[in-house]
């Protein structure tokens, strides 16, 4: 079962990044080809990619799984980076994390085009990064059609701040 050969792989660190916050780490899954292949035709099959017209991946491990769903899927991947890290005009926004906070941005004209957009990331633990992006992409004008996450840490609630479906392949 996927969700088993998951959690064999995904490791667990205490107290990272800080006291009190427990890490669960998606990379080893990266090295196993055959089951990271089953985890984005897992991802892939909900109704959500269907509906979207392009991917929005987070930065950074987003990044990963989103440029295999697109692939998968064939639709445009567009990126939600941290400060800094894009040019143009920008769509930003500040979000509170487990352990500080941050902002994500979008380039304007990378979602321009596209009216329905699925978010992608590896996990969801609070909601606060999911829900920046969200409100970047509805201040735009957008629709989000669902997040899709290999991870949610239920124990944290994250999805109640979240007006639009989840997808996990598990639960911690």
């Amino acid at each position: 079962m996927l969700s088993t050969q998951l959690k064999e792989l995904i490791g667990t660190y205490p107290d990272f990044p800080k006291q009190g916050i427990v890490f669960r780490d998606l990379l080893p899954v990266f090295a196993h080809p055959k089951l990271y292949s089953e985890l984005i035709n897992a991802m892939a099959s909900h109704q959500m990619f269907e509906e979207a017209d392009a991917i929005v991946a987070i930065d950074a491990r987003g990044f990963l799984l989103a440029s295999s769903l697109a692939l998968k899927t064939l639709k445009p991947m567009v990126v939600a980076r941290k400060p800094g890290k894009l040019p143009g005009t920008l769509l930003s926004e500040s979000y509170d994390l487990e352990y500080g906070n941050n902002s994500l941005s979008i380039q304007k004209d990378a979602i321009k085009k596209y009216e329905k957009l699925v978010i992608v990331d590896d996990l969801l633990a609070t909601g606060g990064t999911v829900k920046c992006v969200s409100n970047i992409l509805e201040s735009a004008g957008k629709t989000i059609t669902g997040l899709s996450v290999v991870i949610e840490l239920s124990q944290l609630n994250g999805k109640a701040k979240l007006n639009f479906p989840i997808s996990h392949q598990l639960t911690y």
